[in-house]
């Protein structure tokens, strides 16, 4: 069979199934930006008219894409069960963003307009770092304390996601608790809803129900959601252009948060790949990790706020016999959606308490993930990781005058809270040293967090010269009580082989 005659269809009755449950998936991450973004107080014209369209460009540009490198493989290998991996707004990175950039990016700036330009700069910026990482990542998937990532992002997880969005749970219990409920039996418990419909969808209707028969949300709402169907056409923007001079001037301790996140994005992009691999289609790593970050580059063109990746989903799927056709139809389905306003109309009627404990269940999920990865020696490093987002939380959520506000409870609060996720990765990544009793690497780690302390990058207001003289001092005489740990002889005793460390690393 040659190139000539080889056919690989453009779609096929098994892209049915696969459409739907990429189609679910990326619909629930586009609710949730809504809904939280209108809950932040953002208002609906930057919503649905910026940022749902930019995300919405960005997922046809992967999802097209993504469909062409299928197509390359199956000719290269004269294969017509070739699968187009999986792709959408990242949900991890979501909720970073929602929570790590975009809300503090408000609370700086107490202007939507403004905190939106922010926002698109720093996904702009996520995605350069995203394709450079296609010729990084492996080295950094080595060299990063899984413990110390995952740790950091279940911080931010626990009060921002799960905490946060608890409390917007119980603003109307009736409907939180019920829909928490549900969550937990359907996904949780792992317990059929009724006609097999998804834990999350059926929590939703429900708690919607609810919401409007006990008179919290009006039945005009309904209406006036409909009302939301119009025309949101893709214009191209300079926001992006305006936002970087904020992101890296009074912004710049949001700009600490995309850094940690999209390596953390990258690598997951990596991961799920090298699965699909597993499963026989084996896809260029690099050109794929290039894509995300070209994909999540183009949203912030257009508006939108939000990296995107190559879904875990794809195994999945693989296994449903899925070709190309359900790559293209997803994307071609939210740019329809997004421009003419069913995501709007979606987001109108569904009250945030409804949707709240879905948050909450994801928040909770990447705190158990953490430790469910990690061997039970790191879990002390997973702990002191979440510690510095705790921080950020109370000084974010105190806005400007966070410094007066909590110094009367501890005046470390504001700097520990400054670069909360790299600061935790720095943390965490000692701690896993020190557990492994590989000191010097425990000192590399150090003397990292001294340079970024001294140029602002954390615990620090801003960048800038000897931003934050007393951490770096601290940081370098670690740095150098872990060198002369590294020459005790007791430690070097204790000490595992580079092989048994990996060995342990990935124990369980």
């Amino acid at each position: 069979m040659n190139n000539n005659t080889f056919h690989y269809p453009l779609f096929k009755k098994e892209d049915i199934d696969a459409f739907f449950a990429l189609f679910q998936n990326n619909l629930a991450n586009f609710v949730i930006i809504s809904v939280a973004m209108l809950g932040m107080g953002y208002p609906a014209d930057i919503v649905f008219g910026r940022v749902i369209p930019g995300a919405a460009v960005a997922v046809l540009f992967g999802n097209l894409y993504y469909a062409h490198m299928a197509k390359k493989l199956a000719v290269k290998e004269q294969r017509t069960d070739v699968t187009a991996l999986s792709y959408g707004i990242s949900t991890p990175a979501m909720f970073v963003f929602l929570f790590g950039v975009m809300a503090p990016a408000l609370a700086f700036t107490n202007d939507p307009e403004t905190a939106w330009k922010i926002s698109v700069a720093a996904c702009f910026i996520a995605g350069i770092i995203e394709a450079s990482m296609g010729f990084i990542g492996k080295w950094l998937h080595r060299n990063i304390p899984r413990a110390a990532m995952l740790g950091a992002l279940a911080g931010l997880a626990l009060t921002f996601i799960a905490g946060e969005m608890m409390f917007n749970t119980l603003q109307i219990p009736v409907v939180g608790l019920v829909v928490l409920a549900i969550i937990i039996v359907g996904i949780i418990g792992k317990i059929a809803m009724p006609f097999k419909i998804p834990a999350s969808l059926f929590a939703v209707i429900i708690g919607t129900v609810l919401a409007y028969l006990f008179g919290y949300e009006k039945l005009d709402g309904i209406s006036e959601g409909l009302s939301q169907f119009g025309f949101f056409p893709f214009l191209p923007t300079l926001a992006t252009i305006e936002g970087m001079g904020l992101l890296f001037g009074t912004a710049v301790s949001i700009f600490a948060v995309v850094l940690p996140i999209t390596i953390y994005n990258a690598i997951e992009t990596m991961n799920n790949v090298e699965a699909v691999g597993a499963l026989g289609d084996k896809y260029d790593i690099k050109e794929s990790m290039i894509a995300d970050g070209v994909g999540t580059m183009i949203g912030p063109i257009f508006g939108g706020a939000f990296p995107t990746t190559v879904y875990l989903a794809s195994t999945g799927s693989k296994w449903m016999g899925a070709g190309r056709g359900y790559s293209i139809l997803n994307g071609i389905v939210y740019m329809f959606a997004a421009m003419f306003g069913l995501i709007a109309v979606v987001s109108s009627i569904i009250p945030l308490a409804a949707i709240a404990p879905i948050m909450v269940f994801v928040g909770v999920s990447l705190i158990a993930t953490a430790y469910q990865t990690s061997h039970s020696k790191y879990y002390p490093a997973i702990a002191i990781a979440m510690i510095p987002y705790f921080s950020n939380y109370l000084m974010t959520r105190f806005n400007n005058e966070a410094g007066e506000v909590v110094s009367n409870i501890s005046p470390a609060i504001v700097p520990l809270g400054q670069g909360a996720l790299i600061s935790a990765i720095i943390l965490g990544a000692i701690v896993v040293c020190v557990i492994d009793h590989d000191f010097k690497k425990a000192s590399l780690f150090s003397f990292a967090g001294a340079v970024l302390s001294f140029f602002g990058i954390i615990h620090a207001s801003a960048v800038a010269f000897n931003a934050s003289f007393e951490y770096s001092v601290g940081y370098v005489l670690i740095g150098i009580y872990f060198l002369i740990m590294s020459k005790s002889r007791l430690v070097q005793q204790g000490q595992m082989t580079d092989q048994e460390k990996i060995i342990d690393r990935k124990a369980n």
